[in-house]
């Protein structure tokens, strides 16, 4: 236990952890955490070294918040936006997957979102009507919690691993004992990943899309941190080398592509859901009966999406048109503009390291973990649910790998975005009184 001499008020931390009724606070999803450290911060007027939810902490680039005064300028507010989306969108979002996947989806394949949370949800639902027989979606974990939510909230099953201990060839048989059963609909993952923040191999890629041919599950490749796997200078549009994806194996995927991170405008929720051309125009039968369109493409738009928003923001998909034009045009390094994420997580975790904690997902086959948005940490002799609560009484925030699937009980999600230049001698003065009250036997 934490002592009562600690940075941030022992008694207030205690009192406000009691007020909220829970029995692990270690426990908490996301937001009931941020809830938590503004209650925190607000009764005792001191900042938290912030490292719970992944928010953009890059202001946006200008060419997007121009394009969306343009269009707000223009009237666009009082229209409704055509539920697959403005013509200027599809067609730079078919450009930019073209430029920066090096692969081949049409504009009429390419369909707003409100975000890439509605993308998923609505990915998800639409996977759970295609069979009569099939509605289990597969999770490639660690992933992000409120995917699992949002199957909660419709009642579509799920079931889970975490790849780990899976890498390389390992998967194939991993994935076998999951999709020869038969009742799999879809996988799902994240690349780079949250929260691990570990890339997918080629060879692991492969080996996904030639599991989704054989068993014909769809592939729900979620690249939420597009190109931001900075190892590699993935910002040239046209030039290997390009973002990894499972679309080069199989033509069984749906991509969900933000704007929240790689290009700071998560405020607007605005992301593109891309189907592969073959998946769009694919005819299923029991979608006649539980949607009334057999037609793929069309059920996910005019049955699926429609029923959860008449259309994504009308000025947004300007501004996101904007970016992906000049991402594609060479004009806009959209990469570079993020990289501030990788070389904050170098500096963190050196400081974690020194303190007396473990980085907990540390390779990517025989590579040290890329230096990115996310990276996980642990800390001797105590178990990950209790380490986030020992850690808010020095005014550090996390969240466990419990909620996300994840099999490495002793960790946290640390994520970089949130942490300023001018608090890193906080981050470090706070890690090294924790270490000095938690002595490592």
């Amino acid at each position: 236990m934490a002592s009562v001499n600690t940075p941030i008020d022992f008694s207030t931390v205690k009192s406000r952890i009691e007020s909220t009724g829970s029995t692990c606070i270690g426990r908490s999803t996301i937001r009931e955490l941020v809830k938590l450290v503004n209650d925190i911060e607000k009764a005792t007027g001191q900042k938290f070294v912030r490292m719970e939810m992944g928010v953009p902490g890059i202001p946006p680039h200008q060419l997007g918040t121009e394009a969306e005064i343009a269009a707000l300028k223009a009237g666009k507010a009082a229209i409704y936006p055509m539920i697959d989306g403005v013509p200027e969108l599809k067609n730079e979002a078919s450009r930019f997957i073209k430029m920066f996947l090096d692969i081949d989806v049409k504009p009429e394949c390419c369909i707003p979102t409100v975000g890439s949370m509605q993308g998923g949800f609505a990915t998800f639902m639409m996977m759970s009507r295609v069979y009569a027989d099939r509605k289990t979606t597969l999770f490639i974990d660690p992933g992000f919690p409120v995917q699992k939510q949002q199957h909660q909230v419709m009642g579509i099953p799920y079931e889970q691993f975490d790849v780990y201990n899976y890498r390389g060839k390992a998967l194939r048989e991993k994935l076998e004992s999951y999709l020869s059963k038969g009742h799999i609909t879809s996988m799902i993952y994240s690349n780079p990943n949250n929260p691990s923040w570990i890339c997918f191999t080629e060879e692991e890629l492969q080996i996904i899309g030639e599991m989704a041919n054989k068993y014909n599950v769809v592939v729900i490749e979620d690249l939420a941190y597009f190109a931001m796997d900075f190892r590699k200078d993935l910002s040239k549009p046209g030039i290997p080398p390009f973002q990894a994806t499972v679309a080069k194996y199989t033509s069984n995927y749906i991509l969900l592509i933000s704007s929240s991170k790689a290009f700071s405008y998560a405020g607007q929720r605005i992301g593109i859901l891309a189907i592969s051309n073959e998946l769009y125009g694919k005819d299923f039968p029991h979608l006649k009966d539980s949607l009334g369109i057999s037609n793929f493409g069309r059920a996910l738009i005019y049955k699926v999406i429609y029923s959860l928003s008449s259309g994504t923001s009308h000025s947004a998909q300007y501004a996101m048109a904007a970016m992906l034009k000049a991402a594609s045009d060479g004009t806009f390094n959209f990469v570079k503009y993020v990289s501030e994420y990788g070389e904050r997580a170098a500096i963190m975790k050196k400081m974690f390291t020194s303190n007396g904690f473990n980085i907990v997902y540390d390779k990517d086959g025989d590579e040290p973990i890329a230096d990115g948005f996310y990276f996980t940490f642990s800390y001797p002799g105590m178990e990950g649910e209790k380490l986030v609560e020992e850690l808010l009484y020095y005014g550090i925030s996390a969240i466990s790998l419990n909620i996300t699937g994840s099999s490495r009980s002793e960790g946290l999600r640390a994520c970089v975005s949130q942490v300023s230049p001018d608090q890193m001698k906080d981050l470090e003065f706070r890690l090294k009184r924790f270490h000095e009250d938690h002595p490592v036997k």
